[in-house]
């Protein structure tokens, strides 16, 4: 079966809408903007970004389908092959980060990639006579937590709650979370992880892409319960610094290991949504520890040591 791009992508936006809907019912108060762009090397895509709601200080939630006529180098870095050709990268992708300091950041996304001969035009014509070589494509994606004070019944829900989305996959699709989504120049994680795939597309297109549906429809089961559980506890100004230290952990990761970032970047996307993932406000501290024993210093010791979370009872 050949790749439907136009089944994707009516899906891909139609999830970012129903994402954005249960984020602002979450909210209460805060609405998202939206901004329409476009790319003049191909495609476009409509960002969206709440600010200064009641529980989120920020929700950028972005939709893209951006193609060209050549990859750049982040791309073809791994896929020597793909040098040179037409492509579609169509995603929906998004970064929460909450006001309290008990909520976690998250993120999540989906993805699909094709390139080939005949995908240098939109709506796409495709050769399906067995003439040209087929398109080569894949699907990828996850979500993963980052807590700055970290909860065990959230983090087993959490995962428990990605393993139902991915099955027989999670196992591997964890470790590969785990695996990615960590700072190597920190030698630490970014958080307690959950799933993340990428070139998927060896069960057909049909199984490949019900599976990233998976994915993308259990973001918000997942964390919605998260959220709201902790958004009405108590803090001051002691969790909100330390809130503020560790996002700069998350900035470290996107703008150095991030590679929808690079790719992003290096195709000449656009910017602004590119770096919607950001925080609104964050803090560095030069060499700064956590006191041992203290609720800081638990979420290096529990929290970020990898751990099977959905096997616990």
């Amino acid at each position: 079966m050949p790749p439907d791009l136009n089944a994707v992508r009516t899906y891909l936006l139609s999830l970012q809408d129903s994402i954005c809907s249960a984020l602002e019912q979450v909210d209460g108060t805060g609405r998202f903007h939206e901004d329409s762009w476009t790319r003049a090397e191909g495609g476009g895509g409509r960002s969206r970004v709440l600010t200064e709601g009641a529980v989120f200080e920020k929700a950028g939630v972005g939709f893209s389908h951006v193609s060209g006529a050549t990859l750049p180098p982040s791309a073809t870095a791994t896929r020597p092959e793909l040098a040179g050709k037409p492509f579609h990268a169509l995603g929906v992708s998004l970064v929460i980060h909450p006001r309290n300091p008990y909520v976690p950041t998250s993120h999540m996304n989906v993805r699909f990639f094709c390139a080939g001969a005949g995908l240098d035009t939109w709506p796409l014509k495709l050769d399906t006579s067995g003439a040209a070589p087929a398109p080569v494509w894949w699907f990828g994606g996850g979500f993963d937590l980052t807590p700055y004070y970290g909860f065990e019944e959230d983090a087993v829900h959490w995962h428990r709650t990605a393993r139902a989305a991915t099955g027989a996959h999670y196992p591997r699709f964890k470790k590969w979370c785990d695996d990615y989504f960590y700072l190597k120049h920190r030698a630490e994680p970014r958080g307690i992880g959950g799933i993340f795939f990428d070139d998927f597309n060896a069960p057909g297109f049909a199984a490949s892409f019900d599976l990233m549906r998976a994915v993308g429809d259990a973001f918000i089961p997942a964390y919605r319960p998260i959220v709201e559980r902790r958004q009405g506890l108590v803090h001051g100004p002691r969790e909100r610094d330390f809130q503020l230290y560790r996002r700069g952990r998350y900035v470290e990761f996107n703008l150095v290991w991030d590679r929808g970032t690079h790719f992003g970047l290096q195709s000449g996307g656009r910017t602004e949504s590119i770096l919607m993932s950001l925080p609104p406000l964050v803090a560095w501290r030069y060499d700064w520890k956590p006191e041992p024993g203290s609720p800081e210093a638990k979420l290096h010791d529990v929290f970020l040591q990898p751990r099977d979370w959905a096997g616990e009872q």
